[in-house]
């Protein structure tokens, strides 16, 4: 059995997480409960078990659902004889590298995430009309020369540097691009509840990313079954980082949008 590794980077998110958020997780790594081959049965079991009768995860089930990340990280990496996985940085190094991301390994793990996120965007660019490209930049206050041979690059260029700084619109990029990926590769019985939750904050942009993402998505050659969980386990994981970064309802968890009085999703009052 592969054994966990300490990794703050990868745990500190777990603790920090929704049910929903993790309920994604694990029907990422279990295939929406129906396992997958290098995945053990007791462990498959366990994580669905307890996702279905809705208690809250345990450290022990943050650790086994850690453990799962690294172990199938380390199948994609091929160092299995180290006797347990790989720690996460090097996971998401090595999906950088799998998605041909321009990064720097000893960027803050934040903006490893986030390049991997730019990517998943440049690639579904590709697949959108002119006007959905405008819509998608407009949503981030980026604006978009349509026609323009270079605009597409300095776009992203722009969004690129506004992500860098952190804050909602990073939130709002890894929870789009989340979203997506959630939609295109889970059962709608699995990915309804947390995705419902995802759109709510970022409204008209889960469009034409999420359609571009679902027809791009073999374009990435997920043929190996490790990437077929690392790559969406990292998308995730993003998402789930820059949420917990930003200040939330404390009567609904909802993600508070700058300095709002009271939550947009439950109406309760909020201390300034």
């Amino acid at each position: 059995m592969i054994n966990y590794r300490e990794d703050t980077e990868l745990l500190s998110v777990l603790e920090n997480a929704s049910m929903d958020d993790l309920n994604i997780l694990v029907d990422i790594i279990t295939d929406g409960g129906e396992g997958r081959v290098s995945l053990d049965e007791e462990v498959a079991k366990a994580l669905t078990t307890y996702m279905k009768a809705g208690k809250k995860y345990q450290q022990q089930h943050l650790k086994m659902i850690a453990r799962e990340i690294q172990h199938f990280g380390g199948n994609s990496i091929i160092n299995l004889f180290r006797g347990q996985g790989v720690e996460y940085r090097e996971i998401v190094c090595d999906v950088a590298d799998h998605l041909k991301t321009n990064y720097n390994e000893k960027q803050d793990i934040a903006l490893l995430e986030s390049a991997v996120l730019i990517k998943v965007v440049e690639k579904s660019l590709e697949k959108m009309s002119e006007k959905e490209r405008e819509a998608f930049f407009a949503e981030f206050k980026v604006p978009y020369r349509m026609g323009a041979a270079d605009a597409v690059p300095v776009a992203l260029g722009l969004l690129q540097g506004a992500i860098k700084l952190g804050g909602f619109k990073s939130y709002m990029l890894a929870a789009t691009v989340a979203a997506a990926v959630a939609k295109a590769i889970l059962p709608a019985a699995a990915r309804f509840g947390a995705v419902q939750g995802m759109n709510k904050a970022i409204g008209v942009m889960a469009g034409p990313i999420g359609w571009a993402i679902t027809t791009i998505w073999t374009a990435f050659d997920l043929a190996s079954p490790a990437y077929r969980v690392t790559v969406p386990c990292v998308i995730q994981l993003a998402y789930m980082r820059q949420k917990a970064l930003l200040e939330q309802c404390p009567n609904c968890n909802a993600i508070v949008v700058g300095d709002a009085k009271f939550c947009n999703e439950c109406g309760h009052k909020l201390a300034q």
